[in-house]
């Protein structure tokens, strides 16, 4: 094993650490306040390159591996974990594409993305969220195309994206052997944006409903057969999982060293409180957590680019790394006490923002499902 970066990888993570200094730690209360994405900030992320990191070579994108992906996203997850979730649901959106797209498919969706445009991935529902076979949205087929009915919800990007990836069945009561996905363009007729979710944390993300209304989308933008958006959504979550990890190893990382700075600078009894053991051993035990979370998430990633299985490590990375993001900045706030509680310190917000990971992309639950499966048989 090699545990040197690249140089390429070094100066991707530089890029990243310059971006977060500039762009998104001066205006980061704004935005969350706000709880939206200060104007201009995709743009930036387009001119540096964020938006398209999963994009092949020959489809005019890096064509980066896994591991330097998660390396800049974990740098966005240090600035702001809902930022980089916005960021990272591009790379999401496009898998489904990279694991089974045609080529027409792939010059759609890549192509959007190289302009610097934001992609959603659209497959949770109010009633189909942990088991995507609850999945109601309808695909009916009418000649040579498929009409969309349906809503979906709590989808990253929904109200800011020009192209979306959506699934929906196919075939009434098949449950998952139903499941199709397809590629839906914003400025289809019947296709609207429903309510902006009001969010505890990731606020600067934004989430909405999305509401399809008869909407008609040709057959050329099936992605798959009919019947393969289960296997297609699996696949597309086993490469995304470890990038979350990373994200949630960026924020976990952020608030112990926030905790650190604190408890250098804060004297109580006559001595800063970094000299007492209790806090010693907190910070001890969030940095120990840290380092093996970022270390499950670059296995997971190594795996992916040597072309090994990587579905377990994946679970593992996404189920570890969220865990201790909100453990970390817990303890975090714990240390600074009164002041880390208070919104004019960064750790309430981490706090905040760390609970989500735990949730989305699969809840930490079927994570040790598929752990324990994986494991089992």
């Amino acid at each position: 094993m090699d545990f040197n970066l690249t140089p390429d990888q070094i100066a991707f993570k530089k890029m990243a650490q310059e971006l977060v200094a500039k762009e998104i730690t001066p205006y980061i209360r704004e935005m969350d306040e706000k709880s939206e994405m200060r104007p201009g900030l995709i743009q930036k992320f387009h001119e540096a390159g964020i938006l398209n990191l999963v994009v092949p070579e020959e489809y005019d994108g890096p064509g980066l591996d896994a591991l330097s992906i998660a390396l800049i996203y974990e740098e966005l997850g240090k600035g702001c974990a809902g930022i980089a979730t916005s960021a990272a649901a591009n790379a999401l959106a496009s898998y489904p594409v990279v694991v089974a797209g045609t080529e027409e498919q792939k010059r759609k969706m890549f192509d959007t993305i190289n302009d610097g445009k934001l992609a959603a991935f659209a497959l949770t529902e109010p009633n189909a969220g942990s088991d995507a076979g609850g999945v109601s949205t309808s695909a009916t087929r009418d000649g040579e195309y498929y009409v969309l009915n349906g809503t979906k919800c709590f989808i990253t990007n929904g109200g800011i994206s020009d192209i979306y990836t959506v699934f929906a069945n196919a075939r009434k009561s098949a449950g998952i052997r139903g499941l199709t996905a397809f590629i839906v363009d914003r400025n289809t007729p019947g296709f609207s944006v429903g309510k902006k979710e009001d969010k505890m944390g990731m606020r600067p993300s934004n989430t909405t409903e999305l509401i399809l209304d008869n909407v008609r989308v040709h057959e050329s933008m099936r992605i798959g057969r009919e019947g393969e958006g289960f296997k297609i959504a699996m696949k597309t979550l086993d490469a995304a999982r470890p990038l979350v990890g990373a994200v949630g190893v960026g924020l976990a990382d952020a608030a112990l060293q926030a905790a650190c700075k604190y408890a250098k600078e804060r004297q109580q009894f006559g001595k800063p409180i970094a000299s007492f053991q209790l806090v010693q051993g907190m910070i001890a035990d969030m940095a120990m957590a840290v380092e093996t979370a970022r270390l499950m998430v670059y296995k997971a990633c190594w795996l992916k680019d040597q072309g090994k299985d990587y579905k377990l490590e994946s679970a593992m990375a996404k189920c570890l790394a969220a865990d201790v993001a909100m453990k970390v900045t817990t303890d975090a706030v714990q240390i600074m006490g009164g002041y880390g509680y208070m919104k004019e310190y960064p750790v309430e917000k981490m706090m905040r923002d760390a609970k989500l990971l735990q949730i989305y992309e699969g809840t930490n639950q079927i994570q040790r499902l598929v752990v324990a499966n994986s494991i089992l048989y």
